[in-house]
């Protein structure tokens, strides 16, 4: 049962070593460094961290928002700790998953985020539901106006053969599977 640290600033102007003291003090025998931002999926030294972690370990940082970027991917990476049997402590929050109060703790935090995120998926739902109550699609707007669908047809349609689907195409500035689509939709 070791304690492993983590440590995590956001720009190389920042420097991580009071964290890193922090985490020398809390009983870390040894402690990753990352300068990078929070919001990169992948961190050097943060995946060499979950690298080294071994059951029975224990993961500890000085904050929460140095492990994670979000609240879901903060639950996603404790209960990937707690897969592999790591429990996590977390200083200045006072979280400790090797308690019963403190898994308890992160299990209150997990339950608001999903609520949270329930909340967005409805407020999403309504709005797209009063957007087409008013008569408005989503999506993204056609790219040819209906006069240059119309041009398009003439120009296929002629006899003899005076353009190609490419050559229409490129004179309209879309792809011709775009061409096609519109044809299609417009009949």
């Amino acid at each position: 049962m070791t304690r492993i640290g983590y440590a995590r600033v956001s720009t190389r102007d920042q420097h991580p070593e009071v964290q890193k003291i922090r985490l020398e003090s809390a009983g870390c025998a040894r402690v990753f460094e990352d300068k990078a931002s929070g919001k990169l999926a992948s961190r050097p030294q943060w995946d060499a961290c979950l690298a080294y972690l071994r059951e029975g370990d224990t993961l500890v940082c000085v904050r929460l928002d140095r492990i994670g970027r979000s609240v879901s991917n903060l639950i996603a990476v404790v209960q990937n700790l707690a897969e592999h049997k790591v429990d996590l402590v977390v200083i200045e929050q006072g979280l400790d998953t090797t308690t019963a109060a403190g898994r308890m703790m992160f299990h209150v935090l997990a339950a608001m985020a999903e609520f949270e995120h329930d909340l967005i998926s409805e407020r999403t739902r309504d709005g797209l539901a009063a957007t087409t109550a008013r008569g408005r699609n989503g999506g993204r707007k056609p790219s040819l106006k209906p006069y240059q669908v119309e041009h398009a047809r003439v120009l296929l349609d002629a006899r003899p053969k005076t353009h190609s689907v490419k050559q229409v195409a490129a004179e309209l500035g879309v792809s011709r599977q775009t061409l096609y689509r519109a044809l299609e939709a417009a009949r």
